[in-house]
């Protein structure tokens, strides 16, 4: 069995000699798996725990964010939060998307402040991290904003970014 997988990996080392450094290392697992070699770990339970920590939140909301969504709410009390997410589509790539919600989905992350729940959707996650949601009003229009450290780039209206 021994020369039958050396041979294996052998003949996939001749098609890429790129990969013989991990052909020979997978080769030598392999055999000290099937020798009975011990772990270089002598008391793998002695191991230390990883010391979890509290991760930030992927959004912050300000007051006014806060504000607007609660008025927004009052319209639909029947409804549990708003979930943010990010769709491909714009000028310029992605643009967030806002959408009430009834129930809490499986996966999403909450973001709690004053009372308002907002969920982060998890395909979200990593292009949102670390941003702030805001509500401007000006003399043209009235929206909420997003202060995004990860976008590269916006269009010009301000409705879509880049990553």
């Amino acid at each position: 069995l021994t020369h039958a997988i050396q041979i294996s990996m052998l003949q996939r080392a001749k098609k890429s000699p790129l990969a013989t450094f991990s052909v020979v290392r997978s080769f030598a697992s392999v055999l000290s798996a099937m020798e009975g070699t011990p772990s270089p770990v002598k008391n793998p339970e002695k191991l230390p725990k990883r010391i979890k920590r509290e991760l930030p939140p992927p959004i912050a909301l300000t007051d006014r964010a806060v504000d607007r969504l609660k008025e927004l709410m009052a319209l639909k009390p029947n409804k549990l939060g708003v979930r943010l997410g990010v769709k491909r589509r714009g000028c310029n790539g992605y643009s967030y998307t806002l959408n009430y919600i009834d129930e809490k989905p499986a996966k999403d992350e909450e973001v709690e402040k004053n009372g308002m729940k907002v969920f982060v959707d998890p395909k979200a996650t990593f292009f949102i991290a670390g941003s702030v949601m805001d509500w401007e009003e000006t003399e043209l229009s009235a929206e909420f904003t997003f202060k995004n450290p990860n976008a590269k780039g916006q269009c010009g209206c301000g409705e879509s970014f880049n990553v």
